[in-house]
Order: structure tokens, then sequence, then C-alpha cells
């Protein structure tokens, strides 16, 4: 069975070496300590977040954490081409349990859009308070799944600045792949790159109108369906990176 993962803020764990000692301290050092009620010798795993995973045994368990016995440090390079959930808003957090997948499955990264159909609005306070629920998300599905790195989540785009990004990848090498029911063509024939970025969009419940479909085609991206069957927006994403993840042998 895999070692617990605990995280810690990123920069935390550079400079430490096999031999060494760590204090998992603060939420992560109490989870570990007194609400799982870690004992000596028992084996753990602190990630920052960024690629760093922590291999150590818990050496003691005292008021100001969890002291640990570093076994050895490993850095774990970004995978490429990266992978980019560009998810819709939805209602009765359909958008955060796609995210909460897509983690799990492996996604590189995490943008919200504000797409013309999308009925949740993003604005205001509204806006970092969601933003913030949606890092927490990712954080916690990284944390679970074992995962050494935490997908970034950007600040929510609007359709229009979702098609100038669609612009730049693809004028970069990447690809921007729009999973829509009515594509020509399934998601296995779509051509991925060896670097940059693979973006993939998925429309609100109402699905995606028209004219943005249009304006994403336009400016570069490439529609793919997944299958004979409509998925909800809280599953096409993670259906589709898990498809994406075998093809680029991420599960070898």
């Amino acid at each position: 069975m895999t070692a617990p993962v605990f995280v810690v803020d990123e920069g935390r764990l550079e400079g430490l070496l096999p031999g060494g000692t760590f204090l998992l301290d603060g939420t992560e050092g109490r989870h570990a300590g007194v609400v799982q009620r870690r004992g000596v010798g028992e084996r753990v795993d602190v990630v920052d977040g960024a690629g760093v995973r922590l291999h150590a045994t818990v050496g003691a368990v005292g008021e100001q954490g969890v002291t640990l016995h570093v076994l050895d440090v490993v850095h774990e390079p970004a995978p490429t081409p990266a992978l980019v959930l560009v998810q819709a808003l939805a209602k009765g957090d359909r958008d955060e349990q796609a995210i909460e997948a897509a983690t799990e499955v492996g996604v590189d990264a995490v943008v919200p859009w504000q797409a013309e159909r999308s009925i949740v609005v993003w604005r205001g306070d509204r806006a970092a308070r969601s933003r913030a629920r949606w890092l927490a998300t990712v954080r916690a599905a990284a944390k679970q799944s074992r995962r050494a790195r935490v997908p970034d989540v950007d600040v929510a785009v609007t359709t229009k600045e979702l098609a100038a990004r669609t612009a730049a990848t693809t004028a970069a090498g990447g690809v921007v792949i729009v999973l829509h029911e009515d594509a020509a063509g399934p998601l296995a024939q779509v051509v991925l790159p060896a670097a940059g970025e693979v973006l993939v969009v998925v429309g609100p419940e109402g699905g995606i109108g028209d004219d943005e479909l249009a304006r994403l085609v336009e400016a570069g991206a490439t529609t793919a369906r997944l299958g004979p069957h409509v998925l909800r927006t809280s599953t096409a994403g993670p259906v589709a990176l898990a498809l994406l993840c075998e093809r680029l042998g991420r599960w070898a």
C-alpha cells in the first residue's frame, strides 16, 4: 500500500537530504499525529505541490508536530505536454466534481470558464471565494491521489479570453480540443503535440453555443467527440483526460 501523503507549502522541502529530519507541523502535522495517529516507524510522504516528494518515517510525535526521518528526496519533473482542463462553470457543484476527478486522473492545470450558457456566474467577492474553493478541491484531490504536484487553478476566463488563449496555445505548437457531440472525429484521432499544452474544453449543462464554438474554432481549436453517448459536464473532462493520459504514456 502506498504511503499517505501530506502537503506543505512550496519551498519547504528544499535543501533536505537523506538522513536529515523534517518537522511536519501546522494543520498537516496535526492531521498526521492527532487525527490519523501515525506512530513511530510508519512510512509517510510529504510533497510541496510543485514536484518535490519526501519519503520519510515517523520519528516522534509531539505538541509541535510530527518529526520525520528523511529516507529520500525525489524531484518529479512536470509531465509534457501539459494537460489543461478548461471547465465551464456549472450548477450543483458539477464543475467541482469535474476538477476533483480530473486531478485524480492527472490534470496539470484547471481554467474556470464563464461560458455564455453557464448558469453560475463568478463576479466580485464570489469569484474570489469560488476560486479559493476550487484551489482547496484540487489540493485535497492531489493529496488523496498521492500526487507530488497540485494543479494550478487560473482565474475565470470569458469566451473572448479563452479564444485568445486558444490562439496563443496553438501558435506555440499546442492543441486545444473542444469536446462536442456533433464533432466529426473522435478524440482518439486528434494529433497530440510532443510539448506545450493540450487544452480540453468542456461546456456547461446547456452545451456550448454555436457562436462560442465558431469563435474557438476560428482561433485554432479542434472539435472532438468522446463516443456515442453524451456525458455530463462533470464527467466529460475526466474521461477525456484519462484517455489522453493513456495515449501519452502517463499510465504506462
